[in-house]
């Protein structure tokens, strides 16, 4: 497996992604076609359910940016990691932590789990 926070950087690049066709890009490289998310909140199928909820969660908090807290863990082709969610270079409003697996290098499934969220949010 490639290393654990390169994995968790580049998935995370994807969500931080503005612009449609280069984050649209960067998903048929890092999800496996058939790859999809989950979360207690939403959920998406293949390359174009993910960029969806990219898009969703951007259209919800403009000019917030997801950043790594600590650093990544792996083994064989598990990954897991925390993140956080707010303004671009302030402190991270919702925080997260998640589980993925990974086939022949590419991102198959991603549990999502939210443990810190706002009432506000």
């Amino acid at each position: 497996m490639t290393d654990a926070n390169t994995n968790a950087e580049r998935y995370l690049a994807i969500w931080n992604e503005t612009d449609a066709i280069r984050r649209k890009a960067m998903i048929a490289e890092a999800w496996a076609e058939d790859g999809f998310y989950v979360d207690p909140l939403m959920r998406g199928a293949g390359h174009e359910g993910v960029s969806s909820l990219v898009e969703g969660v951007q259209a919800r908090f403009p000019g917030f940016r997801f950043t790594l807290i600590g650093p990544a863990d792996g083994y064989d082709d598990n990954l897991r990691f925390s993140w956080g969610l707010g303004p671009e270079g302030g402190e991270a409003l919702i925080k997260g932590t998640d589980f993925a697996t990974l086939e022949n290098g590419r991102l198959k499934s991603v549990y999502g789990f939210l443990d810190q969220v706002p009432a506000a949010a």
